[in-house]
């Protein structure tokens, strides 16, 4: 669908002789045709132009201007100076533009319909697109079938429903896939909708000849035939094949005979194998050829001799690990680690020199050796480890003064 003009930014001694004829595309590239430039404009990849279409007017894109449109006209056997070559009328207006956005709206529902009209009148085709002229009086119907189809009624049903006038073009299923587009399996777009413009018959021996699996599903596209990219290495092989003994299907050896399975053309092998056996023995062209001389005289070798294949493939040196285990000195991080835990253990010993010990009841348990007003207690008070008594108290909960001390009260007095 697009073009590289790969011609544009070469200069030309006679700016006058440059090519008058532009390519347009039509439905986002569907359609591509040509047209003379008559008028004074000069008109660049991508302007919108208006041109002579049936019985009214078309309008499309440019795709292609300058020299490289004489080479496509050469390409296609086409004279630039026919007169059957239509005009540009002019570039594409407003109320042009407009016109051809209504027109395009209908295609949708055009072809709907045209499929069920077809079904009605049982005709063997596949409507694959339809395309309205800008102004709306053209409709094309591109349609696929097998076998030749009798579409009289069906084109009197159509310009009766539409009211245009109808123009039946049977285009073949790689002409659909070239028109849908997509990506093909290589990643890249489809080459029928990309570059190709013309379909060589591709048959299953250009997959045999290749060496391919016959794979339906493989070697298919996405039209349902066999990929068009079968016939593009396939003069190489047949070229390379040349060299190769025809007659050299079956081999005639004393253990048992060896049959051809493939040929490699890229390292002059051919691969054979025997019933006996899964393994498969690569000759050269020279030791086929001695094998069937001497089978032709009625000698049947010992062995295939076959050769040896080495893989050139570097094999990857796998990475050295040293052992570097106590090797590595972490003399630090224990130099922290163990002042870490010295500090944590400083901080818990003067976290519970802090907190006072809680007895059973609930109140605080002074610690052993110190006396209930602060001082020591004394050495012949008894045994250290005596349950240390509670002050009396009264049962207004003020402490009673004991016996045998001196302390001072409220008012100042002391009760001996």
């Amino acid at each position: 669908m697009n073009v590289y003009d790969w011609l544009a930014n070469l200069p030309f001694s006679d700016p006058e002789s440059n090519c008058r004829i532009i390519e347009v595309s039509f439905n986002n590239g569907s359609r591509k045709d040509h047209f003379r430039n008559t008028t004074l404009q000069y008109f660049e990849k991508g302007d919108m132009v208006a041109v002579e279409g049936v019985s009214g007017f078309d309008v499309g894109m440019v795709n292609v201007t300058g020299e490289l449109v004489r080479l496509q006209l050469k390409k296609n056997n086409l004279d630039e100076k026919s007169p059957d070559i239509k005009k540009v009328l002019r570039r594409a207006s407003e109320t042009d533009l407009s016109k051809m956005k209504e027109t395009k709206a209908r295609e949708a529902q055009v072809l709907i319909r045209s499929r069920a009209i077809a079904r009605q009148l049982n005709l063997e085709l596949k409507m694959a697109e339809v395309e309205i002229q800008a102004d709306g009086r053209k409709a094309t119907f591109f349609y696929i079938a097998d076998d030749r189809v009798d579409f009289r009624e069906l084109i009197k049903l159509y310009a009766g429903e539409f009211k245009v006038k109808v123009e039946m073009r049977q285009i073949g299923a790689r002409q659909e896939a070239g028109k849908v587009g997509g990506i093909g399996s290589c990643g890249r777009e489809l080459c029928c909708s990309s570059w190709l413009t013309d379909f060589k018959s591709v048959n299953t021996n250009a997959a045999r000849y290749q060496n391919l699996s016959i794979n339906q599903t493989k070697l298919s596209g996405q039209c349902g035939r066999l990929k068009c990219c079968l016939n593009y290495e396939l003069d190489t092989y047949l070229d390379a094949l040349q060299f190769f003994p025809d007659d050299a299907d079956m081999l005639e050896t004393a253990k048992s005979r060896a049959y051809l399975t493939k040929k490699d053309i890229f390292k002059n092998l051919m691969w054979y194998t025997m019933p006996d056996s899964n393994k498969h023995y690569p000759l050269t062209l020279e030791r086929v050829r001695k094998i069937k001389e001497l089978n032709r005289q009625g000698i049947k070798p010992e062995e295939l001799e076959p050769v040896e294949i080495v893989s050139i493939k570097q094999i990857e040196a796998e990475p050295v690990y040293a052992d570097v285990v106590g090797q590595i000195s972490l003399k630090s991080l224990e130099k922290t680690s163990r002042k870490r835990r010295e500090q944590e253990r400083g901080h818990q010993g003067g976290n519970r020199q802090q907190q006072p010990q809680q007895s059973r009841g609930g109140q605080t348990q002074r610690s052993q050796g110190q006396h209930p007003q602060g001082g020591a207690r004394p050495q012949g008070g008894g045994p250290q480890n005596r349950p240390q008594q509670r002050p009396p108290q009264n049962r207004g909960g003020q402490q009673r003064p004991q016996q045998g001390t001196n302390q001072k009260l409220g008012n100042g007095e002391e009760n001996k």
